[in-house]
């Protein structure tokens, strides 16, 4: 007598090495040779900057060092750095229509999104914070701009790959609204009102640097704590965001 034939499940297990293989897949995609050499690019402008403050006698070193933190680091290196690396995480799959792939895999749709976000992560944090860093330390600034320079690129790189990983999931061209962002909504909006500078990331690095340096900057008026905590929780947050998107999103 034949035994009857057993029903088969594959459930949505956790495989232990989900996490790794999906963030080795994203990190190679995200490491185009263009990409690379856009970074290196900027990160060599940030240099050539602190370089040329520091060979200038100038009176108030820290002053100028963290002028020039503010408008290069903070403004332009950290948030376009983000934003080309943390939109195109998941972006680039959904554009080239192979996310589904993913699907293949038993893998939570947060671990995906947690993959993604340590892929840009990984490439953002030493392309924004070591240039950062050394323009700092060329402009000889002491050790207060130094500091302050490499924690308000860290923070500010947390929020913007949180934010910016969502937008690339959520929207084709993503590159285009996260520009409108930093230069609409960051460089105009958030310098109008107290309201809509505590809704940009902007404020809350600057607020770290000018805390650290004693320097007083526009749209830099939070406490050193909340402008620490915010832009870190802003970036969880949003990376939650984005693997409950990926739950309740069919991908085709």
């Amino acid at each position: 007598m034949t035994a009857p034939a057993q029903t088969v499940r594959h459930p949505r297990v956790r495989t232990p090495g989900a996490f790794g293989a999906v963030y080795k897949l994203i990190l190679r995609n995200q490491a185009t040779i263009g990409r690379v050499f856009a970074v290196i690019g900027l990160a060599v402008i940030g240099i050539l900057i602190g370089f040329a403050v520091g060979s200038k006698d100038a009176t108030y070193p820290i002053y100028a060092g963290t002028r020039w933190v503010n408008s290069y680091g903070l403004t332009v290196l950290t948030p376009i750095v983000c934003l080309v690396f943390a939109s195109s995480a998941l972006g680039d799959l959904v554009d080239d229509k192979t996310l589904v792939y993913l699907w293949l895999r038993p893998v939570d749709r947060f671990k995906v999104a947690a993959a993604a976000a340590a892929a840009a992560l990984t490439i953002c944090v030493p392309a924004v914070v070591l240039p950062i860093t050394l323009l700092a330390a060329l402009t000889r600034g002491g050790p207060e701009l130094i500091e302050g320079a490499a924690i308000s690129s860290a923070v500010g790189v947390v929020g913007y790959v949180g934010i910016f990983l969502a937008l690339g999931l959520r929207f084709r061209r993503a590159l285009v609204w996260g520009l409108a962002y930093i230069l609409l909504w960051e460089g105009f909006v958030a310098g109008a009102s107290k309201t809509a500078n505590k809704l940009a990331l902007r404020g809350y690095t600057r607020s770290v640097l000018s805390e650290y340096t004693g320097t007083g900057l526009a749209q830099a008026s939070l406490s050193i704590a909340v402008a620490i905590v915010v832009p870190l929780v802003v970036g969880v947050v949003f990376v939650l965001l984005t693997g409950q998107r990926l739950r309740t999103t069919p991908v085709d």
